[in-house]
């Protein structure tokens, strides 16, 4: 055989776009505002090929310790399953208050969040309840202020996967979504006491390419920092954070224009919160007291729920199964407390 024939005999066969359907099993709790669907089977048969290539490690920096996928989530599920999270999972718009000089200052999360998972001091049993960790006893109803719910299902498969392939643990997947440009977060790191020394974060984009900037905290005695890092994010890539990374360097995603932003992006980060105090945390700067929002796909934007209406539309009409068009198949070669 001819050695462009053995070429096109061992090349990969183009994937084939198909039209995947929603799962119509569901992930439900007490503390959900709705059920939320499984991933699609299509999907977690993709997701089997994570990383879709080899992490490039990056380490040449002063307290750096970074893994750099690009990309982790397969190309042929990568926009499917940003397409799937932002129309099926409860986002929220966070307000709060923090006092600067002696004054109150209401400050507008410039993004959608939503949180799942609890501390290592407590889990939850099959029956949804709240347990101590240890005794496996349920606990008092009293032990959070705020209301701790699973991780669904659906980001619970991401969840594995990532473990599996990091050699990390994580107990909590918090989501952010950026609607348009103008969307963002500042300059921060993710180095509360809760997560213990040496944080390991697990970051996925999905959707709009955006800039992941880094840079170094400011080093005591006016040593030169490192020059700043700019990584272009893009959908299905991962960014592992570990070792002295959290406690040294600072990162964001800055607002930008362009159509490209304007595409929405959906980022998921994996964490490891250890005691009850990260809990509290991330369910005040992340869910908050306010109303629920959920994407709507003929407005192409999220709109606050209602559960009225909700059911009033179930009543009405025969419930279907959501399609996700235009999908390949095959394998292919942060403000509080928040990872961008």
């Amino acid at each position: 055989m001819k050695r462009g024939a053995l070429d096109t005999f061992f090349k990969p066969v183009a994937p084939k776009k198909l039209k995947y359907e929603a799962s119509v099993n569901t992930s439900k709790h007490a503390s959900y505002p709705f059920s939320i669907p499984h991933l699609p089977a299509p999907f977690l048969e993709q997701l089997g090929f994570a990383p879709a290539e080899e992490g490039k490690l990056m380490t040449d920096q002063l307290d750096l310790d970074l893994v750099y996928y690009q990309p982790y989530i397969p190309d042929s599920i990568a926009s499917g399953v940003f397409e799937f999270l932002r129309q099926e999972l409860p986002f929220y718009r966070v307000q709060y208050t923090i006092t600067r000089f002696g004054t109150p200052t209401q400050i507008n999360t410039p993004r959608f969040t939503t949180v799942f998972g609890i501390d290592e001091t407590s889990r939850f049993a099959a029956d949804g309840s709240i347990v101590d960790a240890k005794t496996g006893k349920k606990g008092e109803a009293s032990r959070y202020k705020c209301s701790p719910r699973p991780i669904p299902t659906c980001l619970d498969e991401l969840r594995r996967v990532t473990e599996g392939t990091t050699g990390e643990t994580f107990n909590f997947c918090l989501v952010n979504y950026y609607a348009d440009g103008k969307d963002s977060i500042s300059y921060h790191s993710d180095d509360e006491r809760f997560l213990g020394p040496d944080p390991a974060i697990a970051s996925l984009s999905l959707g709009a390419k955006r800039d992941f900037l880094m840079k170094h905290k400011p080093i005591k005695g006016g040593a030169e920092e490192p020059k700043g890092i700019k990584l272009p994010l893009g959908s299905g890539d991962m960014v592992l954070m570990r070792g002295r990374t959290q406690s040294n360097w600072l990162h964001s995603i800055p607002k930008r224009a362009g159509a490209e932003a304007n595409k929405g992006r959906v980022n998921i980060t994996f964490r490891k919160a250890m005691v009850k105090g990260g809990t509290e945390n991330y369910y005040q700067y992340n869910v908050g007291t306010g109303g629920v929002y959920k994407w709507d796909p003929g407005k192409e934007k999220m709109v606050p729920w209602d559960k009225d209406a909700e059911v009033v539309e179930a009543d009405g009409v025969e419930a279907s199964v959501a399609e996700l068009d235009g999908i390949e198949a095959g394998p292919s070669s942060a403000d509080a407390s928040a990872a961008a």
